[in-house]
């Protein structure tokens, strides 16, 4: 028997071919999904392929932006997951066109067509009252999904880490790059990091409850670490010695707005923005948004990990193996 063959439905992910979609399709397969990942450029999802049985995943060609490939690529799923979103915007991939409009394009198509269900990823800080555009879009595209798809499931994540991730690889380049590693806002802004495994669990506990309609889940790991804890963490577990010195909010943002420059003329990923100094502002620790009725990850049981989340400090060490000087042959630094 194939793997197909085990449920015979369909989901839609937007946005699959990144850190999270790539995870998520995988455990989709293993349960026997047809897998659509719709994303902008299917040629740089092709590694996507060997993923499940022949024929089990497809690609296709959607951008959230246009109302007509997002029509086409949610036709016949079951599910329709969108965790699509931008950390830089520049060009037409604008923070309100993508996570705002775009959100609602996509919640808009899946009740058109009759999807069953939509999960929706947001993000933990999503509040429209932020100074940062990042989290005021979230916010708003949560409200859009919710006005076109009342019965949609909304998931906010805090930071995610895992393997290949985009957090633990930043920080650490920046740990490895720099003798002198500046703390902004003095490195004591919160946050609760989530292993990417505990975020597929979570999804794949709402795909399989028909309680989670309608509800918000707010995803973070076992511990809250400041900014500073988690640098100090990766330079004692690269046996890199730092010095580290405060650095106001305002200095960052005069850095952030050159950094970001190169990006908005020749499209090269900045190491820092303007908006994601304003991000570092406020703290991203579930509970923050103080909403009534806001679920965590404990709330969808023990399959998505309730008393046994994956603690960044438990796995950092492994992770970071490359970014020590000799790689793999220096001795793991002692804990203390």
């Amino acid at each position: 028997m194939t793997a197909i063959a085990k449920t015979g439905k369909t989901v839609t992910i937007f946005g699959g071919s990144g850190f999270v979609g790539r995870h998520l399709a995988q455990r989709l397969a293993n349960e026997g999904w047809r897998i659509r990942v719709a994303v902008r450029r299917p040629h740089e999802a092709q590694e996507l392929g060997s993923i499940g049985d022949v024929g089990q995943l497809q690609i296709v060609q959607a951008n959230v932006r246009d109302v007509a490939s997002v029509t086409a690529a949610v036709q016949g799923a079951d599910v329709v997951i969108n965790l699509v979103g931008l950390l830089v915007q520049g060009g037409k991939q604008k923070f309100t066109a993508v996570q705002a409009a775009g959100a609602g394009n996509v919640a808009r198509a899946a009740a058109t067509a009759g999807a069953r269900r939509l999960i929706h990823m947001s993000a933990l800080g999503a509040d429209k009252t932020s100074v940062s555009a990042y989290a005021q879009t979230k916010a708003a595209g949560e409200e859009a999904v919710l006005e076109a798809f009342p019965s949609a499931t909304i998931m906010r994540p805090s930071v995610i880490f895992g393997p290949a991730d985009g957090f633990i690889t930043r920080f650490a380049s920046l740990v490895r790059m720099m003798p002198i590693v500046p703390l902004i806002g003095s490195g004591k802004t919160r946050f609760q990091p989530v292993h990417i495994n505990d975020v597929v669990d979570a999804f794949m506990a709402v795909i399989g409850s028909n309680e989670t309609r309608g509800k918000v889940f707010e995803l973070g790991g076992p511990d809250v670490f400041t900014l500073a804890d988690i640098l100090r963490m990766m330079a004692r577990d690269m046996d890199r010695p730092r010095l580290f010195v405060p650095w106001p909010f305002w200095a960052a943002k005069i850095n952030a707005f050159f950094l970001q420059m190169p990006y908005t003329f020749l499209r090269i990923p900045p190491l820092l923005t303007v908006d994601q100094v304003k991000l570092l502002q406020h703290d991203n620790v579930v509970g923050m948004s103080g909403e009534p009725g806001v679920l965590t990850i404990k709330d969808l049981g023990k399959g998505a990990g309730a008393g046994q989340l994956v603690s960044l400090e438990a796995v950092l060490p492994d992770y970071l193996v490359r970014f020590r000087k000799h790689g793999q042959y220096d001795a793991r630094p002692a804990t203390s």
